[in-house]
């Protein structure tokens, strides 16, 4: 909807709270959906590395992630067979209801010859940068690492991962930023400093000033005229992936707190499920869950799945898992997060 159209059903402050959608209150989108399994992708390399004694390969274990998800909206790719045994996110029925998901992942998931190829496609949509959150998440749990290697780390894989359904150099580092100031951000950074440091890991890539600008732009809406449903039409729409981007700083750096931001977040005339969720992984990882409403909460859907995972995310380093452990704790890991 148009932002007029919002405010004319809504009111003059505009959609404040969960409506119903797919039939329910509380419904996720295709946004959560991958997020959910770029998030048991990255577990799966991690624990197939410990298994087999190397280093885990994001790329490739995350692809077949996304091959799982591929499956539950009814469709199959070119690539090698999905492996089995298939995990326990995929076991859950709810994440089968397609939420208009977007055509490029779909299309470049059917057409991926080898789990882990880069798309061939030029498109920067959004897709790439909504779903790595949990990119971030895991690599702040490195330890011993300076916040400059974090910030690669997370810039790199934010990148490769996002680049398996994106071709264009936009889609992929507007996802390598977001997954480094997660991190930055989960390592005790303020959002003006994660910003500014990866910015300077931006800086270092090619093809880097359409997403720098986008950035730098809604710094200084910002800081000029803040929380504005109305100015966020300077930044764009929010469909492609600087300009999602882009929406979510400016909301998170002009949030009082996270529900003022979710709101100005979904209150414009573009994608607003992306920007609200991008900019609730901003918020989210600054305030914690305890700020989310919990009218929001307890009509989530999935939320017993979203908070499993969230928790392993967190937890993961602890995990009494290896390649010469025999521990139940090894064994239920290995069960829950198989293979690759």
């Amino acid at each position: 909807m148009k932002l007029h159209a919002i405010r004319e059903r809504f009111g003059s402050k505009g959609i404040q709270d969960f409506i119903p959608a797919y039939g329910k209150l509380g419904a996720i989108t295709d946004d959560t959906q991958m997020t959910l399994f770029t998030a048991e992708g990255m577990l799966r390399a991690f624990v197939r590395a410990r298994m087999r004694g190397i280093g885990p390969v994001f790329p490739s274990v995350t692809a077949r992630a996304y091959l799982r998800w591929l499956l539950t909206q009814g469709f199959r790719s070119d690539a090698e067979p999905v492996d089995k045994p298939l995990g326990w996110l995929i076991e859950h029925r709810e994440l089968f209801d397609r939420r208009a998901p977007g055509n490029t992942c779909i299309a470049a998931l059917r057409q991926m010859k080898r789990p882990g190829d880069p798309a061939s496609n030029d498109s920067k949509g959004c897709g790439g940068v909504m779903r790595v959150a949990p990119v971030g998440m895991f690599v702040a749990q490195w330890e011993g690492d300076t916040s400059e290697e974090i910030t690669k780390k997370a810039f790199d894989i934010g990148c490769s991962l996002a680049g398996l359904t994106h071709g264009h150099p936009t889609g992929q580092l507007a996802a390598g930023v977001l997954a480094a100031m997660v991190a930055l951000l989960l390592n005790g950074q303020s959002l003006t400093q994660a910003i500014e440091q990866a910015k300077a890991q931006l800086r270092l890539r090619p093809e880097h000033l359409e997403t720098l600008r986008a950035v730098e732009h809604a710094q200084r809406l910002a800081e000029h005229e803040p929380n504005l449903p109305d100015a966020i039409q300077k930044l764009g729409e929010g469909w492609v992936a600087e300009e999602a981007l882009a929406i979510s700083l400016y909301c998170a750096l002009s949030a009082e707190d996270f529900e003022a931001g979710i709101v100005l977040a979904v209150n414009h005339s573009g994608d607003s499920d992306s920007t609200g969720a991008i900019t609730g992984h901003l918020l989210g990882v600054q305030f914690g869950v305890e700020a989310i409403p919990p009218r929001w909460l307890s009509s989530l859907e999935l939320r017993d799945v979203i908070m499993a995972m969230a928790d392993d995310l967190a937890t993961f380093p602890e995990w009494d898992v290896g390649e010469h452990e025999s521990s139940a704790e090894c064994a239920f890991y290995c069960k829950r997060y198989p293979g690759g």
